[in-house]
């Protein structure tokens, strides 16, 4: 990323305003002023021994702010009789990096205690997995509080499945004040991470009454999948890169792989089908370096969705249990 736009994101960014709340880039300037570097620690460790770890952080940021905001609600065990957000589907089992938000945590709580939020260490965590996969950097206001309730039934009514539409996914995003240029944008973090053949498996074998195979999908790609994901009832349930080219490089390889009829999942291929994101895809597809500065930006707001701040929450001793 250039730095004149990581200069002009920091200015523009140092008080970023969400209704009545607001987050400030160096928040634990005084605090902590160590928090940044302790996470970013924590978060490089990880992601050099398994790169998914990282495309799980920013999966992990991603379904905890579109669920209560980002509260670090995701990040709350369940309790007798409470099963928590955890639990759903969209998290069991996929969800990964866990260990390193507790990592983090607990040299945090040892050098400051109870000072960072589990909220913050998240989007911090989130950042430095862009910037790990992708050398995508940007500076990440803090001063989010923790929230105190996490419910299992809550990220379906929240979260976008994988078998969204484009006009699907744009009214999504729109109830969490994002705009269709920036879901198309926050898409392309699928560049990294896999998915499970369940998620897929329909567009290989029932797509629809017509063709059993989604005629939108290459056939070589069509192929190459059904080797991967054999059509066994669910039997077994593998795992397949979502972007086959550069599975482990946060990029805009997404994008051509869209272009290609070459992507994944439903959600992923509509953006291209779609008259409405079909531009937004090539432009992304024709200009990396565009695309990550979009990205950085994208982050940040999402990073600001129905945040508690001041006095609202707590900060967690441990991020799997309140207080």
């Amino acid at each position: 990323m250039k730095t004149s736009f990581f200069c002009a994101m920091f200015l523009f960014i140092t008080f970023l305003n969400s209704g009545s709340a607001t987050l400030q880039v160096g928040f634990y300037r005084s605090t902590c002023p160590s928090v940044e570097s302790v996470v970013r620690k924590a978060v490089n460790k990880a992601v050099a021994r398994n790169p998914g770890i990282g495309a799980g952080l920013i999966r992990m940021h991603f379904h905890d702010c579109f669920v209560r905001g980002c509260d670090a609600s995701i990040l709350l065990d369940s309790t007798p009789g409470n099963p928590s957000e955890k639990e759903h589907p969209a998290n069991n089992p996929s969800l990964r990096g866990f260990e390193v938000i507790d990592e983090a945590k607990a040299e945090l709580e040892s050098l400051c205690p109870q000072k960072v939020s589990c909220a913050d260490i998240l989007a911090f965590a989130a950042r430095d997995s862009a910037y790990k996969l992708g050398s995508i950097n940007y500076a990440v206001p803090a001063g989010r509080r923790d929230g105190l309730v996490s419910l299992e039934d809550e990220p379906s009514q929240n979260l976008p499945p994988f078998f969204f539409n484009a006009q699907q996914l744009e009214a999504n995003f729109a109830r969490k004040g994002l705009s269709l240029d920036e879901m198309v944008t926050l898409s392309g973090a699928h560049s990294i991470g896999v998915s499970h053949c369940s998620s897929f498996s329909s567009r290989l074998y029932t797509f629809n009454a017509t063709h059993t195979q989604d005629p939108s999908m290459d056939i070589k790609l069509a192929s190459e999948l059904k080797a991967k994901c054999p059509n066994n009832g669910g039997a077994s349930d593998p795992t397949v890169p979502l972007d086959l080219v550069t599975p482990n490089r946060l990029d805009n390889k997404y994008y051509s792989n869209l272009k290609n009829h070459r992507g994944l999942l439903t959600s992923d291929q509509t953006l291209f089908n779609s008259p409405s994101t079909a531009n937004i895809v090539k432009s992304n597809a024709n200009n990396g370096g565009a695309w990550a500065n979009k990205f950085a930006a994208a982050m940040v707001k999402m990073g600001s969705i129905d945040v508690l701040t001041g006095s609202q929450g707590e900060i967690r001793r441990n991020c799997r249990v309140v207080n």
